[in-house]
């Protein structure tokens, strides 16, 4: 995939062969699908030649006991027609939404596994219109326009055979109108493919605003901008409809012509057919027959733009979506496991620098050693590094030099899963998901008990969830914004303490509580540190002394390592950067709306989240 998300490679049939894997679970029911609709195409056949065989025989001949089992036979062909339509529908429903799961599954889990450099570059919104809208573009061609584009052109081809057969001189003249619909294919596939993926593009683009809109609300609503957020949002709206009226232009000149060609056709034929019928080169039957099959090729003719612009939206889909599957994770998952693990954290001449500007390194040559069950404290100013180091620890991100190793092993050389089941991490800016409070803090470890997770919330301070409108089972809302911040950090916390890990990293966890909760806070803290390896991000006095030892991080170097006591009596910028502590905020724990009901989501508080900063 290329480094810009917005470059892309040209959407193709091969973008879509490439899919083709999702299929074979279901090729047996694409068999049947095939096998049911040419079924479906010799009866469309044989019906006309039974009309035929009526007109020119005993309606002909003035015979009436030939009619009825002859009309029976028609009447049986068009229920057997009907039934194999339901049968191709049924099968077709199966396989389809099956197809569709697979891939909607095999993606999000690759969204997964990427790193955060990936996620980094790519606008939400973008990666919500792959795996939403892109998949259901692959999924209606898939089972419904693939079929038809094979079972349309075999029947046109197989009907115009039977009209050559019948009466050559018709069927030449259908046969001739195959040429411009050839030549308007061709020009109508090459304009649609880059007209589609435009509009595909401007919908993740547009996806991207409306979700920043409603994650943001409480920003664009306490700054009074949101009117220029929805003249924003207007613009790009705008923008989407024109391209998209662009792109109906196109489908409708092209499917004009195509219902025209057919048209035009039976005219002719209907003009020729009579002439032929008075001068007894053709029967009223075989005249007949001829205009029933020629009718009946004016549906697979005029619905090929249809079926065309449905296979050019699939195609730019696919495209789109295996620009996911293409990306390679630059985090490969090693194979190595930790007996016993005892929580030995090392940094060892470690260099970062973020992948998308590798020429700016972050961390210099980091050298620092956290015995099991020693908790360091990491202090520095804002921009020297200390959450990018923090983020090396569970990979994150990948050191660019040197190495950090758990109980002597490298991270990069342990399976991910083991990694991460070892390193817990409580971010400044936490993340909650719209679940209930208990399946937030169960995320680390889903099969803690009962007592297990009060003693978390007990340890965090988080007893506030047991009075929300259902305690622990209250939903609470989408990035958790029923919460205040100081409730987000301390579920959050809860979360990782449950987690029981033999690293526990806390990134600036404390920032939005009070003084009297912060302190409760690090009094429960300091008996869980004793028992498991600590590396604390801290800005006030009050968390460095939770911490064993201190490192002192400046532009990118650990400078001092010591004590709290021994670095503050020896290093100036150590005690300017505590000196500019600021005082704490009051009380950012109370909610500034009553709870709703509604829902089961808990009442509407909190500050904006800021995912992603760099510290």
């Amino acid at each position: 995939m290329p480094a810009d998300p917005t470059s892309h490679p040209p959407a193709s049939v091969r973008s879509l062969w490439r899919l083709r894997g999702y299929l074979r679970p279901h090729r047996w029911s694409l068999v049947v699908m095939f096998a049911v609709s040419l079924a479906g195409v010799g009866l469309t056949i044989a019906i006309p030649l039974v009309t035929r065989a009526i007109i020119d025989g005993p309606i002909t001949r003035h015979e009436l006991a030939p009619v009825l089992p002859l009309g029976l036979l028609a009447l049986a062909l068009g229920v057997l027609e009907a039934v194999l339509i339901f049968v191709r529908r049924w099968v077709q429903s199966n396989a389809v939404l099956g197809l569709e799961t697979d891939l909607r599954r095999d993606l999000y889990e690759r969204l997964q596994a990427l790193p955060m450099s990936f996620h980094s570059r790519w606008q939400s919104g973008q990666l919500l219109s792959r795996v939403t809208t892109d998949l259901s573009a692959i999924r209606r061609f898939s089972g419904f326009g693939l079929l038809f584009l094979v079972v349309n052109i075999l029947q046109v081809v197989v009907v115009t055979i039977v009209l050559l057969t019948m009466y050559w001189p018709l069927g030449l003249v259908v046969a001739a109108t195959a040429a411009p619909i050839v030549w308007l294919s061709m020009r109508f596939e090459k304009a649609y493919v880059v007209v589609s993926r435009r509009v595909q593009d401007q919908q993740g683009d547009l996806a991207t605003q409306a979700e920043e809109g409603a994650v943001g609300i409480r920003v664009i609503k306490s700054f009074g901008r949101s009117d220029h957020m929805a003249r924003r949002y207007d613009e790009a709206a705008l923008e989407l409809r024109a391209t998209s009226l662009d792109k109906v232009r196109l489908s409708a000149k092209f499917w004009t012509f195509l219902e025209v060609i057919p048209n035009l056709a039976v005219v002719v034929v209907l003009l020729l057919g009579a002439i032929g019928v008075g001068r007894g080169a053709l029967t009223p039957g075989e005249l007949v027959a001829f205009i029933t099959l020629l009718l009946s090729l004016v549906w697979p003719v005029s619905s090929l733009g249809v079926i065309l612009a449905m296979a050019q939206e699939a195609m730019t889909a696919a495209a789109r979506v295996l620009e996911i599957f293409d990306t390679e994770p630059d985090i490969v998952a090693g194979d190595q496991r930790v007996r016993s693990p005892r929580g030995h954290l090392r940094f060892e001449h470690v260099h970062f620098a973020f992948p998308d500007d590798p020429d700016q390194p972050v961390l210099r040559d980091v050298n620092l050693d956290v015995a099991p069950g020693q908790t360091l404290a990491l202090v520095g100013a804002t921009g020297s590094g200390k959450t990018a180091l923090t983020a090396l620890v569970p990979r994150l991100f990948d050191v660019t030099g040197g190495r950090v190793t758990i109980d002597g092993v490298d991270v990069r050389d342990l399976d991910l899963a083991v990694l991460r089941s070892l390193v817990a991490t409580a971010f400044e800016e936490p993340t909650l998901f719209s679940m209930s409070a208990r399946e937030n803090v169960t995320l680390g470890r889903s099969d803690a008990d009962e007592d297990d997770v009060l003693a978390a919330l007990e340890i965090a301070q988080a007893g506030f969830v047991h009075d929300l409108p259902w305690g622990l089972d209250t939903r609470i809302g989408e990035q958790g914004l029923s919460l205040s911040g100081g409730q987000r950090q301390r579920l959050a916390l809860a979360r990782a303490v449950l987690a029981q890990p033999a690293v526990l990293v806390l990134d600036d966890t404390l920032s939005a509580l009070d003084v009297h909760t912060e302190k409760l806070v690090e009094e429960a803290l300091s008996n869980v540190l004793s028992e498991t390896t600590g590396l604390v991000v801290a800005h006030r006095a009050s968390t460095v002394l939770l911490a064993d030892r201190v490192a002192l991080l400046e532009h990118g170097t650990i400078t001092h390592v010591g004590t709290h006591r021994e670095l503050l009596e020896t290093v100036p910028a150590y005690r300017d950067l505590l000196a500019a502590d600021p005082v704490p905020p009051a009380d950012p724990d109370a909610p500034t709306a009553a709870p709703r009901a509604a829902g089961r989501t808990a009442g509407a508080s909190g500050a904006p989240t800021n995912e992603g900063a760099r510290a």
